[in-house]
């Protein structure tokens, strides 16, 4: 793949709000990295991203840094929004967030094949009150 081709699909997929599943392979695996949880194929990832944005958060990704690679792509952004849903341990407060979160994608023949996503649940748990 090329800067340019990586940057094409990346960019369709998050001008989509991250529901263009024709961007991911077929055997795409994203990772939550302070988990370890895995979300395989275009529908279990699409499924993991409704409910993170519109189920445990009410929240859009407000992206403020890209970089594009060959076959590769980091994306640092902030989830804003309300905290709907079970999180980090937290139930829902309904208290305004603006979470840092970064991810890293893998990509081959012009698909998202892994992501890696990273969350500063550290930010969230302050900002809920949930730090003692």
């Amino acid at each position: 793949m090329s800067v340019e081709s990586t940057k094409q699909v990346m960019l369709k997929y998050f001008d989509s709000t991250h529901s263009d599943t024709g961007t991911m392979a077929d055997d795409a695996v994203f990772t939550i990295m302070d988990t370890g949880q895995e979300n395989h194929g275009p529908e279990g990832i699409a499924l993991m991203l409704k409910d993170f944005y519109h189920g445990t958060f009410e929240a859009d990704a407000e992206i403020t840094n890209t970089i594009f690679a060959d076959g590769q792509a980091v994306v640092e952004a902030y989830v804003v929004g309300k905290h709907t849903g079970m999180f980090a341990g937290v139930p829902a407060t309904g208290k305004d967030v603006r979470m840092p979160i970064c991810v890293v994608y893998d990509l081959e023949n012009d698909q998202i094949k892994r992501g890696r996503v990273y969350v500063a649940s550290g930010v969230f748990l302050q900002q809920v009150g949930a730090l003692g």
